[in-house]
């Protein structure tokens, strides 16, 4: 219900009828009661008496229009909430699918593996040695991510020659210390190891 007071002329006619009757329209506060209560906003001028003993009867209470916005917000939680949940719950469900799948993507590609060309000098005792043994002795030492190459003998004086041989290692794999503590463990063979050149594949 919509009510228009023009102060101060609807006063004096609403002071006139509450002088009397005690309320509005009835024998007890109504609707009608609490909406000129509303439209009036404050309690009238003192002059007013029964309409400010009225409107201090039927005024709207300070805490009932807090707990009417707060059942007001509560039932659009309850309205939307479920939505919003359901939204999350789907964009949550999307997120989970696509991290899955590009877990699985980058399980399914190939790993690059690091690797490194090696060229190892293999120095004998003397002339005497056998270098066919010697060469032998060195290919067959066996490691995880070892791939032995290409090899040759390299004349350095005096009838001595040495094995060059190149190799190809894995870098996690084979420690470029541990193979040639390998090769300078053929006591029989190697007097030194020493590594020429390395390049990254």
């Amino acid at each position: 219900m919509s009510v228009t007071l023009e102060l101060p002329l609807a006063l004096h006619i609403l002071e006139a009828h509450l002088a009397e009757n005690k309320y509005i329209a009835s024998d007890k506060a109504t609707e009608a009661d609490a909406a000129v209560a509303k439209a009036l906003g404050a309690a009238p001028a003192a002059e007013f008496t029964n309409v400010n003993k009225w409107y201090t009867e039927v005024k709207p209470s300070e805490a009932a229009a807090p707990a009417e916005a707060a059942a007001e917000d509560e039932d659009d939680i309850d309205l939307f909430g479920s939505d919003d949940e359901e939204v999350d719950e789907e964009a949550e469900k999307i997120k989970a699918q696509r991290i899955a799948e590009y877990n699985a993507k980058k399980a399914n590609k190939p790993k690059t593996i690091a690797k490194t060309t090696v060229t190892l000098e293999v120095k004998p005792w003397d002339d005497e040695t056998n270098m066919e043994e010697l060469t032998a002795a060195v290919r067959a030492i066996a490691m995880d991510g070892l791939l032995w190459g290409g090899s040759q003998l390299v004349a350095i004086g005096y009838g001595i020659k040495k094995l060059q041989i190149n190799c190809v290692v894995e870098d996690d794999k084979v420690m470029m210390d541990d193979l040639c503590d390998a090769i300078t463990d053929l006591e029989d063979y190697v007097q030194s190891v020493d590594v020429a050149a390395m390049q990254k594949i």
